[in-house]
């Protein structure tokens, strides 16, 4: 008797893990209006620097996320310097 019910719940187990039967919808991330940059504001460093991602069920693995993001950051640093840089080449208009 006890393995029939062990049997039972362990289909049950397959049935809705393989999707059949409907399954369970899938949920919406919650997010955090720190996790997104502005759209129509400046990309600069205290921007990338004050993004913070919400967790999900599966998460992400944060020490690759910031990783991911000190090199925007730095590069962002590297290119808004060469701009700059040429921008002071330019001769003045006017």
């Amino acid at each position: 008797m006890l393995l029939l019910v062990v049997l039972a719940v362990i289909g049950g187990i397959a049935v809705v893990a393989t999707g059949r039967w409907g399954g369970l919808p899938d949920a919406e991330p919650e997010r955090s209006p720190r996790g997104e940059l502005a759209a129509d504001g400046e990309l600069d460093r205290p921007a990338v620097d004050g993004l913070r991602f919400s967790l999900a069920l599966r998460g992400y693995r944060m020490d690759e996320v910031d990783e991911v993001l000190d090199r925007l950051v730095d590069e962002l640093d590297r290119r808004g310097e060469r701009i700059s840089e040429l921008e002071a080449r330019l001769p003045e208009e006017g």
